[in-house]
Order: structure tokens, then sequence, then C-alpha cells
């Protein structure tokens, strides 16, 4: 959704037919805003197999359309691409700025317990390194790790099915971050082939991760967008 007084989407070419694996939630003359699904990478891989990714069909319908940010290819949900390489860069330094706010929606193993308060927040403070004797995976490195936060509450708990449902806000964007900050913590997310045990990862047929929200100020009107996109799970 935007905040009232917004611009409109005054540019949906291709909504109709774009392919299955993305929906535009907002299109104007300066940026895109894309609901990926779980799946589906975000840019092209190494290989022949890994060329079609969502930059790839986005820009099918909008050829000026270039990657800002990356989502994990089974994580779903909100990202943005810029229509010049002007935007890109303003985009770019927004993130660098940490003036983009990121929200998250996961599902998590066990029950959290929650600093006191109603609607309080945790934060997961823990330093990433790349594992590279078994890369792409992350690792919790104090040593060699870059400084990762992850603010988090809960939503809601399922006692029968002895999961949690967590609204995630992440102050840095390393890679895997998320994951491996849960997966730290002992409440790691279901369906997470990567950092998941055998048990984790039979409980739901993917990442129950999703980018639900993305909140910032547009890069040539000024205007404070807020866009949000409903977990599919």
């Amino acid at each position: 959704m935007m905040l009232p007084g917004s611009s409109q989407n005054n540019d949906l070419r291709g909504n109709d037919a774009a392919p299955r694996g993305f929906e535009i939630v907002h299109a104007d003359a300066s940026l895109l805003v894309l609901n990926k699904a779980a799946g589906l990478l975000s840019v092209p891989g190494r290989g022949e197999d890994k060329q079609d990714c969502l930059s790839t069909r986005v820009q099918q319908h909008y050829p000026d359309a270039l990657v800002v940010h990356r989502l994990d290819m089974a994580t779903s949900g909100l990202l943005m691409m810029a229509r010049s390489i002007a935007i890109q860069r303003a985009l770019g330094a927004l993130f660098e700025r940490r003036q983009v706010n990121k929200r998250y929606v996961a599902v998590v193993d066990g029950d959290p317990v929650t600093p006191p308060g109603a609607g309080a927040w945790g934060l997961i403070d823990l330093p990433i390194a790349v594992d590279w004797p078994s890369r792409p995976l992350r690792v919790i490195d104090a040593e060699h790790g870059k400084a990762s936060q992850t603010r988090w509450r809960v939503l809601g708990h399922d006692a029968l099915t002895r999961s949690s449902r967590l609204e995630l806000a992440p102050l840095t964007g390393r890679s895997h971050q998320l994951r491996v900050h849960l997966q730290a913590i002992g409440h790691p997310i279901l369906g997470d082939r990567l950092y998941g045990d055998a048990t984790v990862q039979a409980r739901a047929p993917g990442l129950l991760l999703h980018a639900s929200r993305l909140q910032f100020a547009h890069p040539v009107s000024g205007e404070l967008m807020d866009l949000r996109s409903a977990p599919p799970f």
C-alpha cells in the first residue's frame, strides 16, 4: 500500500502479461516495486540453468529496470528496481545509509522469549562471516565476522505446531542474515534447506520467510513510500 497523497502507479505496462513468478506492486517513471515468488532468483546465477530470474523477467516488460538489492532465491516478497542509473545510485545510497525500513515475516521453530512489554522488540547482535569451506553458507564468527543486527518481535505462537510467527527488522544487510541469526538463537526458520536440520526442513514445503514491507523516501519526489505485501503462509 501507499500512504495518502503518494504518487499513483502510472506505468503498469506488462502487469497483465507478466510471466509467473512476480507481480508489480508499484511502478512509476523512476522505480518499480515487485513482489517476488519464492524459488525465483533475483538476478542471474552462474550457469545456463540459472539465467531465469526476476530481473530478466522484469526487463522483458521494463527494459530500463536495474537491480538495486536482492532477496534470497528461497525468500518471497518485496524488491525494488530502479529505472535509470541515477535512480539506481540514489536508491543504493538510501540502503547504504540505512534509510530503507525493511520488514520481514517468518515462521520459526519453537517459542522465542521476547523482552517484557507488549509488542517489545528483541535484538540479535551477532557478527556474520562467509563459511569458506561450505560456501555459500554463512556462520557466526566473533573474530572475522561483520557486524550484523536484527530486531525481532513475536506476532503469535502456535502451540500445536510448536512454532512462532515473527516480524523481523534487519538493521544491516548481510547475506542470509535473518536465516543465520534465527538459527543461531535456536529458532531456525521452518523449511530452511540451508540452516535447518532435517526436522525443520520437513515442517514446511519451502522457506517461510517473506519480505513484507519497504518504507523509504522517494528519490525524486521525497514522498514517503510505504509498500506492503502479505505473506503467502
